[in-house]
């Protein structure tokens, strides 16, 4: 009688200790198909990674040979060279494929579906924070060119004189006073160490650069903004009749844009030229659902071209953004 008792509970005892080995089983199961889903992952993005920086740096080689190619040719730099002329989104496979019976055995391999695109920036195209401080000393010149530039764009010319504060501290070949010492910036970005908002750095970054060194302003490269503020007494229309006459005929001195101004212009090849040495390379990778875009700051020398610098960073580029009037007014 009490065996028979005991028989219900036991079944469920036995029941419900099967219910929890269950349950034990189906969680070790789920965490070791979790941790296999995550190493798969992990592999997959740091394999997608590796494969957007070795096809950035491919891009980047390609970059510095067009530009190689282009001083073999000689003359001055300007907008209707190949070099000037901007990659649009395409797949990467259409690179590889060198000939038609390659096509498909790319199209198979793990690039099937990486689009490229990039373009060069001739920099020298800017005015260079570089040239506008020397050595701690303010460059008149310089400083007469982002006067005009900063009156065009209705920045007031006090943020002009604390940026060369600032830039003047910074470049000073004596050390500057305990905690008074700036930092030269070597990308526009950048110039927020020296008190720029976020909002005059993006209106400045189609007209101004950053490079390691004082150089000129090229006309052949420069927009009508940059014409207008570079050439003292140019006016809007005078740099409107500069551009549109380059895209007839690139300049090949200055002597050739004294002529078109019809005036004896104060042309200083310390400030102005036809020709670069600094440019920036843009270029962006859709690889696997994500975006990957690199900067290079390289420098041609000849036709020798080094790498300066490189940044790396996932999304779009902000200051690819179109230039907005919005802009944080400071005293």
């Amino acid at each position: 009688m009490n065996r028979a008792a005991r028989r219900p509970g036991a079944r469920g005892a036995a029941l419900l200790a099967a219910m929890l080995t269950v349950t034990l089983v189906a969680s070790f199961a789920a965490a070791a198909l979790w941790q296999q889903w995550r190493g798969v992952t992990i592999e997959a993005a740091e394999r997608a990674r590796v494969q957007a920086a070795w096809i950035l740096i491919g891009a980047l080689d390609w970059s510095r040979l067009i530009l190689h190619e282009d001083a073999r040719a000689g003359g001055g730099d300007h907008l209707a060279e190949p070099w000037a002329m901007p990659l649009e989104e395409a797949r990467l496979s259409t690179f590889l494929a060198a000939q038609d019976g390659h096509a498909q055995d790319v199209a198979g391999t793990d690039t099937a579906d990486a689009f490229l695109s990039g373009r060069i920036v001739d920099l020298q195209s800017r005015l260079n924070l570089a040239s506008l401080v020397v050595g701690g000393t303010v460059q008149p010149s310089v400083h007469a060119q982002f006067t005009r530039l900063f009156a065009q764009l209705g920045l007031p010319g006090p943020q002009l004189d604390a940026l060369e504060q600032a830039l003047v501290r910074a470049t000073a070949p004596e050390p500057a006073q305990a905690g008074q010492a700036a930092l030269m910036p070597q990308q526009l970005e950048q110039l927020a160490w020296l008190g720029v908002s976020a909002a005059n750095i993006a209106l400045l970054a189609p007209y101004v650069t950053v490079l390691p060194e004082r150089a000129p302003v090229n006309l052949n490269t420069a927009p009508p903004e940059v014409l207008q503020a570079a050439i003292e007494g140019l006016d809007r229309a005078g740099a409107e009749m500069l551009a549109t006459a380059r895209e007839a005929r690139p300049f090949r001195s200055l002597d050739d844009v004294r002529a078109l101004l019809r005036r004896d212009a104060a042309l200083s090849p310390t400030d102005l030229s036809v020709g670069s040495s600094y440019f920036e390379v843009h270029g962006r990778l859709r690889l696997e659902g994500a975006t990957v875009r690199e900067r290079s700051l390289v420098y041609r020398l000849g036709t020798q071209v080094s790498t300066l610098w490189r940044t790396r960073a996932a999304g779009p580029d902000p200051l690819d953004a179109p230039p907005t009037m919005a802009r944080e007014i400071r005293p």
